[in-house]
């Protein structure tokens, strides 16, 4: 299924393979700078939209990983236990059968507490908390009307138009949180950015 990229999502895009670049050659230079790991993180959580379901999957754990990694030198590193969050909440929504997907939104729900609990005034954490508490009846809602196929087509890509009434209403709520999750990472890497101070891409 072709994705159809507007000039937003392939700017997006360039600018998140950027940092994923940028985040790998620091580690090389430097292991252990948890910044780095979590700004790599979240790059690829971003790179992963723009992949197929299988990809997307796997490029979320490689995510899981570097996040993982990050808080073996940070433990209390509250923006690395937030993207674990919504890498939790991704993969959940990535898989089509509940019983296995529920394990991750569990998890998702614990780094988002953690993130709360290491900076309480952070109102991003919190909404986040609050999203994912209805995340699981959300998951039910689109797997039931067979819109985890679309994943990585448009909201109505294969509907007769019968059901489309009904499942544009779940797919607007799935992308209106899927957005929500992949925007909120997208201001998480922004700021990494700008605190970093990059060197800009070669022309």
């Amino acid at each position: 299924m072709a994705m159809q990229f507007s000039q937003e999502d392939f700017d997006r895009l360039l600018l998140f393979e950027h940092n994923r670049k940028s985040a790998e050659a620091t580690y090389a230079k430097d292991p252990l700078d948890a910044d780095n790991l979590t700004r790599w993180g979240g790059a690829l959580l971003e790179l992963s939209q723009f992949q197929s379901v299988s990809e997307s999957k796997a490029m979320i754990n490689d995510a899981i990983s570097k996040l993982e990694e990050a808080l073996l030198i940070n433990p209390s590193k509250h923006d690395a236990l937030w993207c674990l969050g919504n890498a939790h909440t991704s993969y959940a929504f990535l898989t089509p059968d509940f019983d296995e997907a529920k394990p991750y939104f569990d998890k998702a729900s614990e780094f988002f507490q953690k993130a709360v609990d290491e900076d309480p005034s952070n109102e991003l954490y919190v909404k986040s908390l609050e999203v994912t508490a209805k995340a699981p009846e959300l998951h039910m809602e689109i797997h039931k009307n067979g819109l985890g196929q679309t994943m990585s087509a448009g909201p109505e890509a294969s509907f007769g138009s019968a059901k489309s009434s009904k499942l544009k209403k779940s797919s607007d709520l799935k992308y209106d949180i899927l957005g929500w999750v992949i925007l909120a990472v997208g201001i998480v890497a922004w700021v990494g950015m700008a605190k970093s101070n990059m060197p800009s891409p070669p022309p």
